[in-house]
C-alpha cells in the first residue's frame, strides 16, 4: 500500500502507517500478530486432534462450539469489564490464563493423555481467556496512540487479524504434519508469552477521573442501550451473524472432511 505525497500533505489525512512508528504500539502489534497466528495454528491442531480421538461429526463440531461459546456468553461482560478495571492488569490476567491453559493442553497432548472431554474442556477455557483478552486489548489502543491515529491503529489491528486468519491455518497444517497437534498448542502458548512481555514493559499513565468509576452492571446496560439506539451498528451485527452462523458449520466440519 502506497500513499501519494498529495494525500500525506493534506492535514485532514493521517498516514495509515503512522501508529507503527510509535514503539509501544509497534511492539504490541507485532506480538499480537504472533498471538493471532498462534490462535489459528492451535485451532487447526485442536480440530485435527479431535478427528483422531473421536471422528464423529457432532464431537468434532463441538471443538468449534467450545472455542466460540465463551465469546457469545462473555462478550458484553468482558467489554464492560475492560472499561471498569485497569485494562493492562486485565490483559495480563487473561494472558496468564491463556498461557497456562494452552501449556497444559500441549503437555497432555505430548503425553498422549488428552481425551475428547479434556480437549473440549481446555478449549473452552482458552475461549474464556480469549473472550476476556480481546476487548481489553482493543481498549488499550487509545492509550498508545493520539486521537487522530486511532482509526489507522484499529485498521492495522484488523490487518493483523486477517493476515493471521489467512496464514495461520496453513502454518498449523504444516506443524501438525511435521510435529503433531501438541506442537500447535505449544506454539500458541509461546505466542501469549510474547504479548505478556510487551505489556509488562508498558506503564500506563494514571488517568484523572472526574467521576466515580462505573459499575460493571451499569456499564453492561450502557453498552446494550448504545447498540439498541444505533441502527448502523445493529445492521453490522445482523449482517455478521447472518454470515457467521452458516459459515461456522463449514469451519467446524472441514477437518473431518479433510481426514476422510
Amino acid at each position: 500500500m502506497t500513499v501519494s505525497p498529495e494525500v500525506l500533505s493534506d492535514p485532514r489525512i493521517v498516514d495509515p502507517w503512522a501508529p507503527l512508528r510509535r514503539p509501544m504500539f509497534r511492539a504490541l502489534w507485532i506480538a499480537s500478530l504472533a498471538s493471532n497466528l498462534g490462535t489459528w495454528i492451535q485451532n487447526v491442531g485442536a480440530a485435527w486432534l479431535m478427528t483422531t480421538l473421536a471422528p464423529d461429526p457432532l464431537v468434532v463440531a463441538l471443538v468449534q462450539v467450545a472455542s466460540s461459546l465463551p465469546f457469545f456468553l462473555l462478550a458484553i461482560p468482558a467489554g464492560a469489564l475492560a472499561d471498569v478495571v485497569d485494562r493492562r492488569r486485565l490483559s495480563l490476567f487473561a494472558l496468564g490464563w491463556l498461557t497456562a491453559a494452552t501449556a497444559l493442553l500441549a503437555g497432555l497432548s505430548f503425553a498422549n493423555r488428552a481425551g475428547p472431554a479434556t480437549l473440549l474442556g481446555l478449549t473452552f477455557a482458552i475461549g474464556v481467556g480469549s473472550a476476556l483478552l480481546a476487548p481489553a486489548l482493543a481498549a488499550i489502543i487509545p492509550d498508545l496512540v493520539p486521537r487522530e491515529e486511532i482509526q489507522p491503529a484499529v485498521s492495522l489491528n484488523g490487518i493483523s487479524m486477517n493476515a493471521a486468519r489467512a496464514a495461520g491455518p496453513a502454518i498449523g497444517g504444516a506443524v501438525v504434519a511435521v510435529a503433531g497437534s501438541g506442537a500447535t498448542f505449544a506454539l500458541n502458548a509461546a505466542s501469549f508469552v510474547a504479548v505478556i512481555l510487551v505489556l509488562r514493559r508498558w506503564r500506563r499513565e494514571p488517568l484523572e477521573r472526574k467521576l466515580p468509576p462505573e459499575e460493571l452492571i451499569g456499564a453492561m446496560r450502557a453498552g446494550i442501550r448504545y447498540v439498541r439506539h444505533n441502527p448502523a451498528l445493529r445492521t453490522v451485527l445482523v449482517r455478521t451473524g447472518t454470515f457467521v452462523l452458516p459459515a461456522s458449520a463449514v469451519w467446524a466440519l472441514l477437518p473431518l472432511y479433510a481426514r476422510e
